[in-house]
């Protein structure tokens, strides 16, 4: 009961979320249903080369199998070969315009013997910092937690600051947001409203911004650094991820599990941004770990 309850809203989630992005875009999404060899599948959406959005995925899976990957079990080893089952939503949004920040939204429901838990969360990765859509981002995500119990924000808020750190360069992936794992406290109908209250919550975090930045003019110099700075995204989920390695260790579908990939990216030995420059602002006072609300 519990896996079809979360099953259907992660389904009906994944509707309302790309209706959003493609009144946004004016673009329209492809779906991919694929099924798994060791049992279930997904439907997969995928937008690309649009106005708006250069590439964006939103992912739905329901898969079951009969060993759970070490990334699932790395903080719950008795679990090890257990048969289980996982539903989830994921998704990832790389806009066009590099004054527009990247997204990334997961939300997660495992089941594995008598146990159970959710895990997921939200976070923001701009290029170029503005101080009201990273306020606005964080208002949202504690509004999200506020009605689950006080420090639940701070303490959510505080694992995503950990969990999205590019720890081979010392530097945040981008200005945080939420991030739970392992979540059952409180009983099955109080984790999923919270759950729910995520979902809803990102639909009301992202979309102000992408509407504020989408149309700001920009140059080949913004460009070919928002392009610099996407392979942070790509060494962080290549390298630490535990998503995409849960899908890589159980023979997940290659092209749902990398679809988190922005289409272009540029790698440059050794360049630092020049002082003084929006590039280097974005450094010195966005990617540092602060309360920004």
């Amino acid at each position: 009961m519990h896996l079809t309850q979360v099953k259907d809203y992660f389904l009906i989630l994944q509707d309302k979320i790309c209706r959003a992005f493609e009144q946004e875009d004016g673009g329209r999404f492809c779906e991919d249903n694929w099924q798994h060899a060791q049992g279930g599948g997904g439907r997969t959406r995928v937008l690309s080369g649009g106005p708006i959005i250069e590439q964006g995925g939103v992912n739905f899976s329901h898969v079951h199998g009969t060993n759970l990957p070490t990334a699932a079990t790395i903080k719950r080893p008795e679990l090890t070969g257990q048969s289980f089952q996982a539903t989830g939503i994921s998704l990832v949004i790389h806009p066009r315009n590099p004054y527009a920040p990247t997204v990334h939204m997961n939300l997660r429901f495992f089941s594995a013997g008598s146990q159970w838990w959710f895990g997921g969360g939200f976070d923001l990765t701009p290029y170029y910092g503005f101080e009201e859509d990273c306020v606005h981002w964080h208002q949202m995500a504690k509004q999200a937690c506020d009605p689950f119990g006080a420090g639940l924000y701070s303490r959510y808020k505080k694992n995503c600051d950990e969990y999205f750190f590019i720890k081979h360069r010392n530097e945040p992936r981008g200005i945080g947001g939420l991030f739970f794992d392992d979540l059952n406290e409180g009983g099955f109908e109080h984790c999923f409203d919270f759950v729910k209250s995520v979902g809803e919550h990102f639909l009301l975090a992202y979309p102000p911004i992408l509407q504020r930045r989408k149309n700001i003019p920009y140059d080949e110099r913004e460009r070919d650094f928002q392009c610099y700075r996407r392979g942070r995204y790509v060494e962080f989920n290549l390298v630490y991820d535990r998503g995409t390695l849960f899908g890589l260790q159980f023979g997940g579908r290659i092209e749902s599990i990398l679809m988190s990939l922005p289409p272009q990216v540029i790698w440059r030995y050794n360049w630092q941004p020049e002082a003084g420059t929006p590039e280097a602002e974005l450094y010195e006072k966005y990617l540092k770990v602060r309360d920004w609300i």
